[in-house]
Parts: C-alpha cells; structure tokens; sequence
C-alpha cells in the first residue's frame, strides 16, 4: 500500500549550507534504498516534509527523523493512501524560499510568513503540486 505523509518540524539550530547538503545526501541515499520518494522544503527555520512509498518504509523514515536531534515540534501535517507517487523522479528533493519562488509560498500561506503547521491537508497538496509541476515545466524549458 502507498502513502504519503507531510509533516512540519522547526529547525532545533542553525543549519550551515553543509547541514544542509548532508540532510539532502542522506535522505536521498536511505530513500533510494527503502523505495521512498518525496521533497524537502526549508522555510522560516521550518522543515516541511513529504514522504511516500510503502506505509511500513515511511514510518520508517519519519521515526528516523523524530530521533533527529536538528529537528523539534514535530507534527504531522497529513497523511494518507494514495493511488500513486506524486514524487516518482525524487528519492528527495529540496525547495527553499527565495525570490524567484516567494509568489508560490506566498499563495498557499494564510500570512507573509510561510507556516505550514496552519495550512490543511489539502492545502499542503496544493503547494506539492504545484511544485512538481513547476520543476517539470522547467526541465521541459529550453536552455
């Protein structure tokens, strides 16, 4: 049975581009190996994730991120059966806030401030979506 799960945690310090590049290296080799895809987004000292795969290897994956020292107030966010990937080509990607993309945090959040511990489930589909679609659009772009 597949499943995503989206949960929210605050960043428990400040995470140096290194942090960060070992939590995308990591997540990317374990997801790989346990048939787990998703994406990554970093907003606000906030971690928005999604997972999906098999229900046993995501819980997997969130437990391991509970016992994650980087990471405090874990929720999870939403959480059900789906009839396929939405993030198939993603052992993990990462989407953070910056310029070129502020329009679409901003869309989906019900302030300036990106929180997504606020945002329904369906909300939270939304912005995944859109995200894709966006990062299809530009691989599909011309260089």
């Amino acid at each position: 049975m597949l499943v995503q799960l989206t949960y929210a945690s605050r960043v428990s310090r400040t995470l140096s581009s290194d942090d960060i590049k070992n939590i995308l290296s990591s997540s990317q080799k374990n997801n790989k190996a346990d048939g787990v895809t998703g994406a990554l987004c970093l907003s606000n000292g906030i971690f928005l994730q999604i997972l999906e795969g098999d229900r046993q290897k995501v819980n997997k994956a969130y437990h391991k991120i509970l016992a994650d020292a980087r990471h405090k107030d874990p929720a999870i966010l939403d959480y059900r059966e789906v009839i396929s990937r939405k993030f198939s080509e993603w052992s993990m990607g990462l989407i953070t806030r910056s310029d070129d993309n502020r329009q679409l945090f901003l869309k989906y959040s019900s302030s300036s401030d990106f929180d997504p511990y606020s945002m329904s489930g369906e909300t939270l589909r939304g912005f995944f979506s859109e995200v894709v679609d966006n990062v299809r659009w530009l691989r599909k772009s011309p260089d």
